[in-house]
């Protein structure tokens, strides 16, 4: 596997503070640098987003995947976060570690729209949600 750093301009911390999301699971996240864990099969995905979107839980979901009554099933999901960017700060989703396919953002609570996104094994895809 092959480790992949995404941070700020030279690898640098922010000068300035990022505010977190609404319930933070890690009080430190956005602050820093993200480390990607791709090779072989696993990619990662990063995806810029509106700033109005900031705090909100995204979904991966397998492409046309659909909930059966009763079943609960666990997709990954991250926080809309400002990270810093050699262009400033952006409201970005980093999933790390994605095996390559067909897949489909949602936010969480809001089943009315399913961004559809491919990742490929050992590649950074990126994307915009606007």
């Amino acid at each position: 596997m092959t480790a992949v750093m995404v941070s700020g301009p030279e690898g640098s911390a922010p000068e300035e503070s990022v505010p977190a999301p609404a319930e933070a699971h890690n009080a430190f996240a956005g602050q820093g640098a993200v480390l990607l864990d791709i090779g072989g099969d696993v990619g990662a995905l990063v995806v810029a987003m509106p700033p109005e979107m900031t705090g909100l839980e995204v979904e991966i979901r397998p492409a046309g995947w659909v909930a059966q009554e009763g079943v609960h099933v666990h997709h990954p999901h991250v926080a809309v976060v400002v990270r810093p960017t050699p262009e400033g700060p952006v409201p970005s989703l980093v999933y790390p570690a994605v095996t390559g396919g067909e897949y489909e953002l949602v936010v969480i609570g809001d089943e009315s729209e399913r961004r559809p996104v491919v990742v490929e094994g050992g590649v950074v895809a990126t994307t915009a949600w606007i």
